[in-house]
């Protein structure tokens, strides 16, 4: 009888052990898609076996997903894993760049942040492309693509809303799908306007470029001068004559001046920038060198009196008796 009753169980053994490895390998299969699917989300592998063994392999991924919300584990972004692969060393002035570093500062650290807003007047733009003849589309393009190589992330044209309607003969426009292609990126602004009684109102979309521009405290991109609003208001004519970036266009090729403000005024990247770089002083050297007679008159460099200041006749003599006094007075 004992012999039968063991006989029986190796039988019934023996008949379950392929549906427990069929289960045993469902299983598996489902733990190790729940574990790819966290593993794509960013998630770690030690938080995700973690969670799956306090939940039970057969927890919903929701409960999963708000599980490890619970315990505070956050994603890791794809891209920052793969980045130090990515990265090479280059030569100090070397002319190859890394096309994701090429507006980097040298601590890492995204430049956009200190680069001022860019307002373009779109219809100034077309028309100077175009020789003041036709509204060239392509002008506009060039200078967003300009501003964007430069680093700028924030950039917005202002062009009427007519410009949408099909060209006329007195109004030729040319490449006119790039203003389709630049509203889709969130670039291009139309400034409205309407039909009334068959005559056309227009807003005046001067006023938007300058109040959007003051108002983002960033820089006006326009060879128009804005006389009009300038005297319309005292603070908008001291920011047009101060954030006024004009230009020009040579080959196709957008070029704004490299002094925008006048052979003694800030450099373009200082212009552009929120924190403008002062350069460092230098002084000029004395033509006259060592037979200079001036002394410590003299306003140019001199390298032998390298530590010696550059002080005044009148300022030498103050320093002299400040020393004598204060000997005086350590002797006394």
């Amino acid at each position: 009888m004992p012999a039968k009753m063991a006989l029986a169980s190796s039988i019934s053994n023996k008949a379950a052990s392929p549906h427990s490895r069929k289960a045993s390998a469902a299983e598996v299969e489902v733990r190790q898609s729940k574990m790819d699917f966290f593993c794509k989300l960013g998630y770690g592998k030690q938080d995700i076996c973690k969670v799956l063994k306090n939940l039970g392999q057969e927890a919903l991924e929701d409960d999963v997903l708000k599980e490890l919300i619970r315990m505070g584990s956050k994603p890791q972004a794809l891209e920052n894993q793969a980045q130090p692969s990515q990265l090479k060393l280059v030569a100090r002035g070397s002319c190859s760049t890394i096309p994701g570093l090429k507006w980097l500062g040298e601590d890492g650290s995204d430049s956009s942040d200190s680069l001022r807003p860019i307002v373009i007047d779109g219809s100034n733009v077309a028309m100077s492309h175009g020789n003041k003849e036709v509204f060239s589309c392509w002008g506009i393009q060039l200078a967003v693509d300009w501003f964007r190589e430069r680093g700028h992330t924030y950039i917005k044209v202002f062009v009427p809303l007519w410009r949408k309607e099909p060209p006329r003969q007195d109004s030729p426009i040319a490449d006119q799908h790039i203003l389709e292609e630049l509203e889709k990126q969130s670039v291009l602004v139309y400034t409205p306007s309407r039909k009334v009684k068959g005559k056309r109102v227009v807003c005046y979309d001067d006023r938007y470029i300058v109040k959007v521009a003051y108002e983002k405290d960033g820089v006006i991109v326009s060879n128009d001068h804005y006389r009009d609003l300038q005297n319309e208001n005292p603070e908008w004519k001291w920011f047009i004559e101060q954030r006024l970036l004009m230009y020009s266009f040579v080959s196709n090729r957008f070029m704004p001046p490299d002094d925008p403000l006048g052979r003694h005024g800030p450099t373009l990247s200082n212009f552009l920038s929120k924190k403008p770089v002062l350069p460092e002083k230098k002084w000029q050297p004395c033509p006259y060198g060592k037979k200079c007679t001036y002394g410590n008159k003299c306003k140019f460099y001199h390298p032998e009196k390298q530590h010696q200041a550059q002080l005044s006749v009148a300022d030498e003599l103050r320093a002299k008796t400040k020393v004598q006094l204060a000997l005086g007075k350590e002797e006394e």
